[in-house]
């Protein structure tokens, strides 16, 4: 006979621990939508400012618990919320696919620093391409998000890529994806080389942007951390 005290208690902890897990999620979306706020601000502000839009598309995400939990047995760290929060700074995220390879830097810079941004790591791939080719510049960020039981300072995963280097990503993902990412090598190939041609575009197409508004070609500035967007590991 089945105990009905024993099944009560182990409902009532498994609502408890989706609960948990879901309040745990929505500070992150809550986080994003913080992000997306201060991304669309200066958006409008720029566009009104210099009549250029700089971002060419927003795009974000939470992660799924399904999608969280495999990461976390994948990565073999504790399931605990602490360890999830500490060792998982990807769980809310926002791409940013800009026009020009120098819009991906004024908005990195303008975004890290507003004063209540901490900039936690930056990974320059635009600078420092990875070896198949991929072009990003990914920076994990806190902003704090203000709730009736107190501050959470939430990460979130931002990626600033141009419309060349998300093109090329999208058709990589699909290809891995297709091939279980066991990728022929003349395909491989063919991905380095079609990188290679997207950063070349990048790079016509921002001069012909600068040719047709008057003056000189910027150069991509060095990536600055201010100071009071606290210390961050740059890396490629």
């Amino acid at each position: 006979m089945t105990d009905i005290t024993v099944d009560g208690r182990m409902i009532a902890l498994a609502k408890e621990l989706r609960d948990d897990l879901q309040r745990f999620l929505n500070e992150y979306g809550f986080g994003l939508k913080e992000i997306e706020t201060k991304l669309e601000i200066l958006r409008d502000d720029f566009s009104h400012e210099h009549e250029y839009n700089p971002i060419e598309h927003l795009s974000s995400r939470v992660k799924s618990p399904d999608s969280l939990i495999e990461k976390v047995q994948r990565k073999g760290i504790d399931a605990t919320l602490e360890s999830i929060r500490e060792n998982i700074t990807d769980i809310a995220g926002v791409r940013v696919t800009c026009s020009f390879v120098t819009d991906v830097y004024r908005l990195f810079e303008l975004l890290a620093g507003q004063d209540d941004i901490v900039v936690r790591e930056v990974k320059d791939y635009i600078a420092h391409p990875k070896p198949n080719g991929y072009q990003s510049l990914h920076a994990i960020v806190e902003v704090p998000v203000f709730l009736p039981r107190g501050t959470v300072m939430v990460p979130v995963e931002v990626q600033f890529r141009t419309i060349a280097m998300d093109f090329w990503a999208s058709l990589e993902h699909k290809i891995y994806y297709k091939y279980d990412r066991q990728v022929p090598q003349e395909l491989l190939d063919q991905l380095h080389e079609a990188a290679v041609s997207a950063s070349e575009l990048d790079e016509r197409m921002e001069n012909l942007h600068h040719a047709i508004r008057g003056g000189g070609r910027p150069a991509p500035a060095p990536i600055q951390i201010p100071e009071r967007g606290g210390s961050a590991a740059i890396s490629a």
